[in-house]
């Protein structure tokens, strides 16, 4: 059995100790290298996380723009306009949006993230110039809103000072009519019979047989209202049983009443002159009178002037 010498027990003691060593840095450089595969995927896990955040943020900015310029639009349309340019703009960011909401699902780099911060910042720049027109539009709107019913109530009032100065002319007018109206006086009727003789009676009662023609003579008012121009005065002969006598053959026909046609007898042209001048008719029946009342009425200007009776027994 041999034994160790003490150089070679020191040898060994060196060896077992170099070998520690060795064991003892490998597993420290083991260590440290695990601490910094941790600190970087801590980190990377940091940066994606800042990453992610930011891509959020970036979608809720664009989503907040998509939604002014959508009410801006609306805010146009409700005032009758329309604007292209806020619709391409709208259809722009919803790209954008599109674009962004693909990045939750790969890489949203530095770049990317430079790239929309200053798209949007434009976008709220031109958000912010077409607030301020919107707002001028809706203040000019009021204005001529105003300024309208101003007109309105302007041309309300003058309509209806029209409507009172035309009542006026038209209540005018018809006073004047009135007022104008002629007005047969002294109205006589007497008959000539087969031999042409004038027969008077003051009772203006006449024997119905020997009636040939029939007279009647009136007088015609003052009246300074009146125009001085020609006229036509119409006779109606109206036998006891209500029918005026009408013939063609001897000048009757129809003339109009309150917007009614009416038959009249006889009718004759003159020159009003205001000098109360004379007027008569002389009419024949050319057949046998009718026994009883007969009514003699007298219209001008649409106007019954005068009337009077007489009885043929």
């Amino acid at each position: 059995m041999s034994t160790q010498t003490p150089e070679r027990r020191g040898n060994r003691k060196l060896l077992i100790g170099g070998l520690f060593l060795i064991l003892v840095s490998i597993n420290g450089i083991l260590i440290y290298m695990n601490y910094q595969k941790k600190e970087k995927t801590e980190e990377q896990a940091e940066i994606i996380k800042v990453k992610n955040v930011e891509l959020e943020n970036q979608i809720k900015v664009y989503e907040a723009l998509k939604s002014d310029f959508e009410r801006q639009s609306q805010e146009l349309q409700a005032m009758g306009l329309e604007n292209d340019s806020l619709e391409a703009k709208i259809s722009a960011i919803t790209a954008d949006l599109n674009e962004l909401r693909g990045f939750r699902n790969r890489s949203y780099n530095l770049s990317d993230q430079r790239r929309f911060r200053d798209r949007a910042a434009a976008f709220e720049e031109q958000l912010k110039v077409k607030d301020k027109e919107i707002a001028q539009l809706k203040q000019d709107n009021e204005v001529l809103f105003t300024e309208n019913n101003t007109l309105k109530t302007t041309q309300n009032k003058l309509s209806d000072s029209l409507t009172t100065v035309k009542a006026t002319n038209l209540d005018l007018t018809e006073k004047v009519k009135v007022a104008s109206r002629l007005e047969a006086q002294d109205i006589n009727v007497n008959i000539i019979n087969q031999r042409g003789k004038d027969k008077d009676d003051k009772d203006n009662e006449f024997r119905a047989k020997r009636v040939d023609k029939i007279r009647v003579a009136f007088r015609l008012a003052k009246n300074d209202v009146a125009s001085k121009e020609p006229k036509t005065v119409y006779m109606r002969l109206i036998e006891p049983d209500g029918a005026a006598l009408y013939n063609l053959s001897t000048g009757s026909g129809t003339f109009q009443i309150d917007g009614e046609d009416v038959y009249y007898t006889a009718k004759r042209d003159f020159v009003f002159d205001n000098t109360q001048q004379q007027l008569s008719f002389l009419y024949s029946k050319n057949a046998a009178y009718k026994k009883g009342e007969h009514s003699i009425e007298l219209y001008s200007d649409g106007f019954l002037i005068g009337r009077t009776s007489f009885v043929l027994k």
